[in-house]
């Protein structure tokens, strides 16, 4: 009766005002609503990622978490013993020298795909990947496996795999500038030299590790940590009197990780066959840029 009698009088007297007044209010918090829906979009996106090439940002809530549980471990021994630094300080007149000498010696380094089938002893490769696996990594997690291949049916196999994938790379997926800055290094899918050297090492990364209970290890900055091992790599290799070749085969990483049986945490950062040049090798007569334009000194 009360809305029939004042109410809905009142509406109809005063419509023109009513209308207008509730619009206002629709649309206002229509703007609001708006509003927060965009804060929280940037709020969002300025949340660290997972980074799987670092580790960084990868639960950043959970992390926060479990930071205030006293039950966290660190994944190295938590009283671990630090020891005193050996380290032989050197004359500068050697320092000087040494650093020419090596720098000499990196500087003959080149890139090969003309391999010798010529042996080599087993010794000088393990001492090669003794020497990647002193390269420093995220929290000292060493999150590199070097996979050494010398059995012939087992490059065989690795050849058939990235040969398949190469062809259809070059002729489809790498694009014609891609593929016309490779013409004058005169590479293309053909890959005679995995069947040909001795060795062939696969380098897979460790996204992440397992702690002693079983529970996931964070493998920080592991694609990092693995290609300054890399580098330690191609410097043991030509300090030993070898040559190498580093390739990252597109798109042949699940197949050579399936061929090779390793775990779902490893992914392929690269390939590296190892052995002699042939007798009639050559390399592109390439110029490194000077000092100058890759150093830059504050003094």
């Amino acid at each position: 009766m009360v809305f029939t009698k004042i109410v809905l009088p009142f509406i109809l007297e005063n419509y023109l005002l009513i209308i207008p007044t509730l619009l206002t209010i629709f649309i206002f918090k229509l703007r609001n609503k708006q509003n927060h829906s965009r804060k929280e979009e940037k709020k969002s996106a300025e949340k660290p990622k997972i980074d799987h090439a670092t580790g960084v940002g990868e639960n950043a809530d959970s992390d926060k978490e479990e930071s205030d549980d006293d039950s966290i471990k660190p994944a190295l021994e938590e009283d671990l013993p630090h020891v005193p630094f050996q380290f032989e300080q050197l004359d500068e007149a050697t320092m000087l020298e040494k650093s020419k000498l090596f720098y000499q010696e990196m500087n003959k380094r080149r890139t090969l795909r003309f391999y010798s089938t010529k042996p080599v002893s087993k010794e000088i490769i393990d001492n090669i990947i003794r020497t990647a696996g002193t390269a420093p990594s995220g929290a000292h997690t060493e999150p590199w496996t070097y996979v050494v291949v010398s059995n012939q049916d087992v490059k065989r196999e690795i050849r058939d795999i990235i040969e398949n994938e190469e062809y259809i790379n070059y002729t489809q997926r790498m694009g014609d500038r891609w593929t016309t800055d490779l013409k004058p290094i005169k590479t293309d899918w053909n890959k005679p030299y995995l069947t040909e050297a001795p060795y062939l090492v696969l380098l897979f990364k460790q996204t992440y590790g397992h702690m002693p209970d079983g529970s996931k290890k964070v493998h920080y900055y592991n694609e990092i940590s693995c290609c300054i091992s890399a580098g330690l790599f191609l410097a043991a290799v030509q300090q030993a009197g070898l040559v190498t070749l580093t390739s990252t085969p597109l798109n042949c990483g699940p197949a050579l990780r399936s061929l090779l049986n390793r775990p779902e945490n490893e992914k392929l950062l690269m390939l590296l066959p190892v052995g002699y040049p042939t007798e009639d090798a050559t390399v592109p007569q390439l110029v490194r840029k000077p000092l100058n334009q890759f150093a830059v000194f504050y003094e």
